[in-house]
């Protein structure tokens, strides 16, 4: 064994020394060559960062520049909530469907002057007969109405008296809170009859 060997091996009794190496510098270059083109990859295919995405919405008040002014947003959110919520027994075309529900394209109810009976039906539900363009139906509808807010009940409702040929006026919040305070904390299912007795 020659010397050299015996100075680079440590004594049997000595405690093993950790030494401190440098990673090379070529994997340092390649990591951040990596990140540098993945990064512009990225922004190029994705959309991040990319002004025509994000420049027009970069605070809320520019944002709420750019949301409808007119009734579309309420007409949107109507329509959403009445597929979700009437369109099932209605049809999503208003059409009705014979035996489980009246059709509201060209209701009398629907296109009435005012909008008060027409509030009754979803916050209290309907019991018995009703009388629908000349046809009776007989109805137990449960107060669909009476979990949504009244904005949202108002939206259904503006819907409603505006699709499928429909050409009444609009409904708001308030009338739709005016009814609900009316009715009070215990909603019942109304009549037919009961509801021609409610002034429009």
């Amino acid at each position: 064994m020659n010397d050299e060997s015996k100075s680079t091996r440590p004594a049997p009794d000595q405690e093993p020394q950790v030494t401190r190496s440098t990673a090379p510098m070529w994997i340092i270059v390649a990591t951040l060559a990596l990140l540098f083109f993945g990064g512009l990859y990225l922004d190029s295919h994705s959309g991040w960062f990319n002004d025509r995405v994000y420049a027009p919405y970069d605070s809320a008040e520019k944002l709420e520049a750019f949301q409808p002014k007119s009734g579309a947003g309420a007409a949107a959110q109507g329509k959403r909530i009445y597929e979700a919520v009437c369109g099932i027994c209605h049809g999503n075309d208003g059409a009705g469907k014979p035996g489980q529900a009246p059709p509201l394209a060209g209701s009398e109810w629907v296109l009435a002057k005012g909008v008060n009976r027409l509030a009754h039906i979803p916050l209290e539900g309907v019991s018995g007969t009703l009388t629908v363009e000349g046809k009776e139906w007989n109805l137990n509808m449960a107060a669909m109405g009476a979990a949504l807010s009244d904005a949202d009940l108002a939206a259904v409702l503006a819907y409603v008296r505006t699709s499928w040929g429909n050409q009444a006026g609009e409904v708001s919040a308030d009338d739709v809170k005016k009814v609900r305070d009316a009715i009070g904390g215990h909603p019942q299912a109304v009549t037919g009859d009961q509801l021609k007795s409610i002034p429009e």
